[in-house]
């Protein structure tokens, strides 16, 4: 394996920053300095420090997390509980999102050690596409469908369109007639809505990850998200027994399926 790969893969840094710890002469193998990042070493037998301290080899590591509503996806916060804060007896070190979900966003959300997976997940280039479900107040006819499905401004007169997108939907009518099919806990501002608002439930793909993109591209057509939950990323489809908060490592046929 590269020393810098390895380097990398134990939570050093990206393998641009350890490839400058490198050749700043800060990593010794078997007790030299080595300079050159593209050395061949032996992750099992050789000994590697960085400053002075061995690195432990600990790979890379991919997670599948159900997020809840409430926290935010950041590594800390003086304020709020954190999608970090979920994993208290994991270490974490090296391990980053990929993207972010809203505060009241649910969902999937993939947390990882591997740039490399996760540039091929974000680069707006690789066009992965993400599946989202939602309630909201408000009614899609066909034009609105259409608008969304051909590309929609959500910003202001720079902003480009948005990519085309697939919008499927599930239910719609009026909260008298769908309240009892509505039960998802945290929606507290459909309850207090008159009976004969319009409310609408689906399924919104997109391609992109503009701030907020879904909740404005509904907005753009008349309708006001009050619940939103990420269900795929690329091939991969949350796994519904993880419950919210909970995470587990994902399989090596889950890892090629967020890439398909």
């Amino acid at each position: 394996m590269r020393l810098d790969k390895f380097l990398a893969e134990s939570a050093i840094g990206s393998r641009k920053k350890v490839r400058e710890y490198i050749k700043e002469g800060s990593v010794k193998v078997n007790g030299e300095v080595i300079t050159e990042p593209a050395i061949e070493i032996n992750e099992n037998f050789d000994v590697v420090e960085y400053i002075n301290e061995i690195v432990v080899y600990t790979g890379k590591v991919y997670y599948m997390f159900h997020k809840p509503a409430g926290c935010i996806t950041a590594k800390t916060d003086a304020v709020n509980k954190t999608v970090f804060d979920f994993f208290d007896n994991t270490s974490m070190k090296g391990v980053f999102h990929v993207g972010r979900l809203d505060k009241d966003t649910e969902g999937l959300l993939l947390l990882t050690n591997d740039g490399e997976f996760e540039h091929k997940i974000m680069h707006p280039k690789k066009h992965v596409e993400k599946t989202y479900f939602f309630w909201a107040l408000g009614s899609l006819d066909e034009a609105d469908k259409n608008q969304l499905e051909q590309g929609i401004c959500i910003g202001q007169d720079k902003e480009i369109m948005t990519k085309p997108a697939k919008i499927e939907v599930d239910k719609f009518g009026m909260y008298k007639e769908l309240k009892h099919k509505i039960t998802i806990d945290n929606i507290t501002s459909i309850a207090s809505m008159h009976p004969n608002q319009p409310v609408v439930s689906g399924y919104l793909t997109i391609s992109e990850g503009r701030k907020h993109q879904v909740k404005r591209m509904l907005k753009a057509v008349g309708c006001y998200v009050v619940y939103l939950k990420r269900i795929s990323i690329g091939g991969l489809t949350l796994d519904e027994t993880l419950e919210k908060g909970s995470h587990r490592h994902l399989t090596e046929s889950e890892i090629l399926k967020v890439l398909e």
